[in-house]
Formats: C-alpha cells, structure tokens, sequence
C-alpha cells in the first residue's frame, strides 16, 4: 500500500450521529467528496441532510432514529446493511449542551442547575454513544474490522474558562458554564480506553477526537474572549477537523487505538 493509499476512504461506510447538525453535516459531505458511503443518524431531519441526499443520491442516506433507544438504533443498523453493508466507521457526533441563550436555569450557579437538566446531557452525550458503541461497534466486532471516533471536547479535558462569560456577569446576569457538558465529554474520552482494549483483538479501533469551540455567529462579546484566550486566535471552522478524521477513520491511523487525539487551536496547552 503506497503511502497517500493509506488515507483512501473510497465506498467505506460511514455512520455519523448528529448529522443534521452544524458538525455532523459538514463532517458528512467531506467524506461523500472522498467517495465514502455515508448514513446519517438525527432525531430529525434537516436543511442541511436534505441537500446532501439531493447532492450526493444513494451514496447518502439519512435515518431518523433516537441513539438513546437500542432497539431503534438496531433498526437503522439493519437498514444500513439492507443498502450498504457492515459500517467500517462510527462517528459518535451526536452531543447536546447547554447554549449561551438558554434559560437562566440552565446557566446559572452550580447549586441551583437542574438535575432533569443534567439527566438529558448525560442521556444523548454518554449514553447515546455507549448505545451506538454496542450495536454498530458490536457488528464491527463480529466482522473483524472497523474504526469508532468518539467526539469529545476540550471541556472533556480542562474545567471550562469561566472567565469568558464575565462580560455577562457585568451585565448583572448570573451565568457560569453548567457541568453536565464537560463531565459527558469527560466520559466519552474513557469510554474510548475501555471499548479499545476491549475490541483490540476484534480488529475494533476506538479514539477520541477532542476538539475546541466552532464559531457559529457567537455574540462578539464571547468572540472576544474566546479569541484573546486560545493561542491560535480563533474559534474552530468545521473544516478544522476533517484532517483528524481522514486519518482516523483511515488505514493510516491503522496501529492507533485507545488514543486521544487534540486538535484545539492550543486551548489545552496553556
């Protein structure tokens, strides 16, 4: 195999959770570009899954399925195969948080946040990737090969920069970045180790992708500090992540398991 070859993901078939999302969708249509198969998971469909089916035809299908519910999980894994095949990659993408618009309850003191919001995080977050780790990680097992990319984040890793939110706290707001998000991501980096050195023998590969803010229109208040905090001096685009990914998802991480791989602009580094 020559060297460039190693990186090939030509009819590989994916399985991206979230992929009506902002992430999900773009992480979708670079693989469609590299001649990859891909299936969409979401709770719903989107804009954004829509034109992938219109752009890229039977290469792209969207399944509506709920990553927290196992049977409905093993439904879109029969379909998968009904028109693909074995999936030979995971993207565990699907995540949900805690938005700087939402109530205040939802951002407010630690004491006060709300354990029904805690329980969903923890629900679609840790639970919706150990589900689709069981059924489609499981079928790799069987089948002797395949590839599982848990996406976590740098809040998975470092306690979030409280500090960026004071603008809001001057503002006579009580906001504080909630603790449900990070102790999720927190999870998934050991959920990787776990699954990894349980599969090793199965030919199973499992690492996480650790990945920093995406700019998405932020208020520039936030996009002031976020930027004079990370040393790149930027927020993440979608497209800052596409290399990681090819290479995981590829022969060319083939000797790569149990790992976590950063790509943060530098958050972590400081």
């Amino acid at each position: 195999m020559s060297r460039l070859n190693m990186f090939n993901l030509n009819k590989k078939i994916f399985v991206i959770t979230g992929v009506a999302g902002q992430l999900g969708a773009f992480y979708a249509k670079a693989f469609l570009e590299a001649g990859a198969l891909v299936a969409g998971i979401d709770v719903t469909d989107s804009e954004r899954s829509k034109k992938l089916e219109e752009e890229f035809g039977v290469a792209f299908m969207f399944l509506k399925a709920n990553i927290t519910d196992r049977p409905s999980v093993e439904n879109a894994l029969s379909l998968i195969q009904q028109k693909f095949d074995n999936p030979d990659v995971l993207i565990n993408n699907a995540a949900i948080d805690s938005p700087p618009s939402a109530p205040t309850s939802e951002n407010g003191l630690f004491e006060e946040y709300p354990e029904a919001s805690w329980d969903k995080v923890m629900d679609v977050n840790v639970k919706g990737s150990f589900i689709c780790c069981q059924v489609f990680g499981g079928q790799m097992a069987k089948v002797g090969k395949g590839s599982i990319i848990n996406i976590s984040s740098i809040y998975g890793n470092v306690s979030p920069d409280q500090s960026l939110y004071e603008y809001r706290r001057k503002n006579g707001e009580v906001f504080f970045k909630p603790i449900a998000y990070s102790v999720s991501k927190a999870g998934i980096l050991n959920m990787s180790r776990y699954l990894a050195v349980y599969w090793a023998k199965a030919g199973v590969r499992v690492n996480t992708l650790t990945i920093a803010g995406v700019f998405n229109n932020q208020d520039s208040e936030f996009l002031d500090a976020y930027n004079n905090r990370i040393p790149i001096g930027r927020m993440a685009f979608p497209e800052d992540y596409i290399g990681a990914l090819i290479f995981l998802s590829s022969d060319a991480s083939i000797y790569m398991t149990g790992s976590n791989l950063v790509v943060d602009g530098g958050w972590t580094a400081i």
